[in-house]
């Protein structure tokens, strides 16, 4: 068994534009990624499935030179999982834009207060100091 080498370097490629894509914050971006890591994958399957022969059919050839049906089966299944998904970050990018005029995901109140006193050096409210005594039991200072 051989494995192409384009083929292979063709689905590195798809898979870290599509990761590139992936880290945008348009949701319109994130679909094109997901769509281009999913064409990726599926072109890593076929690379890895190895040479083509005849029909998985009993009787039709040998063991030998029939083709392994498995890689065909998981791309098939990306295929729909990828469908799915491209359909729900569709919906999702649509009802952003009917609520705010654009597809762009917005910062998280939470995760900009906690960026903020990273900054600050302080410790959140709901941060315990915990040291252990002599005896090895946890003690709580606040």
């Amino acid at each position: 068994m051989t494995a192409n080498l384009a083929l292979a370097v063709t689905a590195g490629i798809l898979v870290a534009c599509g990761v590139y894509l992936l880290l945008e914050r348009s949701l319109t971006r994130i679909l094109l990624g997901i769509l281009i890591i999913s064409n990726g994958v599926n072109l890593l399957f076929i690379v890895a499935a190895g040479d083509p022969g005849a029909a998985p059919i009993i009787g039709t050839a040998t063991p030998e030179d029939t083709s392994d049906p498995l890689p065909q089966v998981m791309v098939l299944t990306a295929i729909v999982i990828t469908m799915g998904v491209a359909a729900f970050v569709l919906t999702v990018a649509y009802r952003s834009f009917q609520l705010h005029g654009h597809d762009e995901v917005a910062d998280d109140v939470e995760d900009a207060r906690i960026r903020h006193l990273a900054e600050l050096d302080d410790p959140s409210d709901s941060y315990e100091d915990t040291t252990f005594s002599d005896t090895g039991e946890d003690v709580v200072s606040e």
